[in-house]
């Protein structure tokens, strides 16, 4: 029988037949498509041809196309909709995708050709998205080990197929964990708490098989819980499960693999003859340095700790107010600030979430992208690996641009999180080949027959990753290993994040945010008082970031830890972090950092961005509208259509003739009053 994931799918748009695609036919495609891959490769490094860019660096680019079939559709059905099945094809997967990497990067006749393209650049009449190529097929060479010679070019091998098989075992002991843990509630427990919080909790013991409402470890269950439940000793239970991920002890311990992926990661830098693994890492990144990532990460924590003081001093004495003594834990934090919420700002999530249903979101993020950029959303109706995908055709002008899928909710066979990702990226080398884009959330799922709703958190989310999506969907490159979101790590958050601003805007909100039974839009009054206080609690969220941030680039900026969680508390007592807050993400399931190499000493990356994306919006606001059309121009022409084909400060320059500076981050999340 032919195995559909090595056919050239004659599909709608090309897509996956995932109705025709079992579990079992990954594996013989995987031996298949490698060994197509590696008889490519053998046929570039051994052509008898002069090296040329078409015969070398364009070949090398179109060499595992098949590969690349294969695991798009395999890796978006590992993240999204595992079973036991595919976790463990992926521990198999794993050692085996490592060893071709291997291969290739320590290609001595492969590595000969693209080294003499490169002696000779300046004489082969190269466009300057082939040098780029060229310098950056060079560069990724070098990294990864090519001039390296016996001992050292062997054990970099070894290391790169430990750190494989690590990262693997990372995720899926996070996600056993994530999804083992429930704390069921009885009809008592659920005084007090909001009817969408209620809805959610059943809807999960439903998934969960209980007779009863369940609080999950999905953060969209699990944070209204903690904000809104009056019970503490519910809040300290579910928060303590939530914090302990990776850290339970037996098989799922994530405490002793990240150790040893940081042992492998500082002699992986090592054998590259770096100082420390930042310094490798960073090289490549807009920061450059780990001085540079400091430097900006604590220009930002004085203030926010500040912030954050005084915010814990106000949350202390409201618990004690409530007959609580005793200091303010992590558990209370979010309660008493929901509390303050409501008194200072007269808001109640419960009162604005009925505004917020997920399909006005979707459709509010669409129809800015109409406004900026022209593009037009026409649903599809094609099979799709799980029933809670949808998908769209994206047009601009009557020509296909995309297809964007969606897959909105939580369930447990998904990571936590949430993510954009590219089925099939954006290249005109092979032909006009168009993207296939992903975002995947974790939102609550709603009661059967209810519309699903989002805090405002959830809709900045959805805003986030679709914000990615356009970075995709708008590329306009001919190589594909430039294309989209293929930038600097510190890079590759600005189109997201600044995405995120068009939540903001007044008259977004005034026509999508209308209530899921009235269909009435958010009263005016409502409307002005979500915005004022678009920065409460900003000191608490920028401090449990910045920890992840900073504990991150100590990891990594020295000597690796023995042992990871005393240098975690080391770390945190030295920033004096106040006790009532903790990291985002602890060292145990610090996914970003420790289930692959994209965050790692990159966790940063957020807040740098942030930098430019504050800088940017106000180009927006400068010419006088949200939706002003030349800059949204420039900022398609410079940033969003041009993947990675220049550095990425010349990029951010074109956009808006200049580098921004920290004031403006510290101005949109409120904190310039507490420096």
């Amino acid at each position: 029988m032919t195995n559909p994931l090595l056919q050239d799918w004659q599909t709608p748009f090309g897509l996956p037949p995932f109705g025709e695609i079992g579990d079992d036919a990954f594996e013989p495609a995987l031996d298949a498509a490698l060994t197509e891959a590696r008889a490519n490769i053998a046929a570039i490094a051994d052509n008898d041809a002069a090296p040329t860019f078409a015969n070398t660096i364009e070949a090398l680019e179109l060499a595992d196309r098949k590969l690349s079939q294969v695991l798009s559709v395999f890796y978006t059905l590992a993240g999204s909709d595992s079973n036991p099945e595919r976790e463990r094809l992926q521990r198999e997967f794993s050692p085996k995708l490592s060893a071709y990497s291997s291969e290739i990067s320590m290609n001595e006749k492969l590595f000969a050709r693209i080294d003499s393209l490169w002696q000779r650049k300046d004489s082969l009449d190269l466009t300057p998205e082939q040098q780029r190529v060229l310098y950056l097929t060079h560069r990724g060479f070098v990294r990864q080990g090519a001039q390296l010679e016996g001992y050292a070019r062997d054990r970099l091998t070894e290391v790169k197929s430990r750190l494989a098989v690590l990262g693997t075992q990372f995720t899926q002991n996070l996600l056993a964990d994530e999804r083992g843990w429930f704390m069921e509630l009885s009809e008592a427990d659920l005084e007090g708490l909001p009817d969408f919080v209620v809805a959610g909790a059943r809807a999960a013991g439903e998934e969960k098989g209980t007779d009863g409402p369940v609080i999950t470890l999905s953060r969209s269950l699990i944070v209204p819980f903690l904000q809104f439940s009056p019970r503490r000793d519910l809040r300290a239970r579910a928060y303590e499960a939530w914090t302990a991920r990776g850290a339970n002890g037996g098989e799922t311990d994530n405490c002793a693999i990240a150790a040893e992926i940081l042992k492998l990661r500082e002699e992986r830098a090592m054998l590259l003859g770096y100082d420390s693994f930042a310094d490798y890492k960073l090289e490549t990144e807009m920061a450059k340095t780990p001085g540079a990532v400091r430097d900006l990460l604590m220009q930002v924590w004085e203030p926010a700790k500040a912030a954050a003081d005084a915010d814990a001093t106000r949350l202390t004495a409201m618990m004690h107010g409530d007959g609580v003594n005793g200091d303010l834990e992590p558990w209370d934090w979010r309660y008493y600030a929901e509390k303050r919420r409501a008194e200072e700002h007269d808001l109640d999530e419960a009162e604005i979430k009925p505004y917020l249903q997920l399909d006005r979101m979707i459709e509010a993020a669409f129809t800015c992208a109409t406004r900026l950029f022209g593009l037009v959303f026409k649903r599809l109706d094609v099979p799709l690996y799980h029933p809670d995908c949808r998908a769209w055709e994206v047009t601009r002008d009557g020509r296909h641009i995309a297809v964007f899928i969606g897959d909105y909710f939580a369930r447990g066979g998904k990571r936590s999180g949430a993510w954009c990702s590219a089925m099939r990226s954006q290249q005109k080398l092979a032909g006009d080949i168009r993207p296939h884009v992903i975002n995947v959330c974790n939102f609550a799922r709603p009661p059967k027959g209810k519309p699903a709703l989002l805090s405002y958190d959830d809709a900045r989310t959805l805003f986030h990753e679709f914000g990615h999506a356009l970075h995709q969907m708008l590329s306009d490159v001919t190589y594909e290993s430039v294309s989209g979101t293929s930038v600097a790590r510190d890079f590759v958050e600005l189109p997201s994040q600044l995405y995120e601003h068009w939540l903001d805007v007044p008259e977004v909100l005034g026509e999508f945010a209308t209530h899921a039974e009235t269909g009435k839009p958010m009263p005016k009054d409502m409307l002005d008082r979500l915005l004022a206080a678009s920065t409460y609690d900003m000191g608490f969220q920028t401090v449990e970031y910045l920890a992840s941030a900073l504990v991150d680039l100590d990891f990594h900026s020295g000597e690796a830890p023995s042992d990871p969680m005393e240098r975690q508390a080391e770390v945190l007592e030295g920033l004096e972090m106040p006790r009532a807050i903790r990291m985002r993400h602890a060292t145990p399931h610090f996914a970003h950092v420790f289930s692959g190499d994209g965050y790692s000493s990159g966790y940063y990356s957020y807040m740098w961005s942030e930098v430019m994306d504050a800088d940017a919006f106000q180009a927006f606001e400068e010419a006088g509208s949200a939706f002003d059309p030349e800059t949204a121009k420039k900022l398609e022409r410079h940033i969003l259509s041009v993947g990675g084909v220049e550095e990425a400060d010349a990029l951010y320059t074109a956009f808006r003739g200049r580098m921004p500076g920290v004031e403006a981050l510290l101005k949109g999340r409120g904190l310039l009053k507490a420096a």
